[in-house]
């Protein structure tokens, strides 16, 4: 338990924080995984329009530090991958 006023404090803010991050988090699988369900289904061109909103969910997460830069690209290169 934190005993500092300090402590206390960076327990409230790392808690907001990932708050923020695990709703980026949440909002990209869902859009990853609304793609893959798409192409499994058979319907591409579905799924190339919804291919941009994931691009850029993947993008603010990476950006935002939520997962890496690296894993961002990863993740990108896979779904066009797949869609295609």
């Amino acid at each position: 338990m934190a005993i500092t006023k300090s402590a206390k404090k960076a327990i409230r803010v790392s808690k907001r924080k990932k708050i923020v991050n695990d709703r980026r988090t949440k909002t990209m699988k869902d859009t990853v995984k609304k793609i893959e369900k798409a192409v499994k289904a058979g319907k591409k061109d579905e799924a190339m329009k919804m291919l941009p909103s994931a691009f850029a969910a993947v993008d603010k997460a990476a950006k935002r530090g939520v997962i890496k830069k690296n894993t961002a690209g990863r993740k990108k290169s896979r779904l066009s991958r797949i869609v295609k």
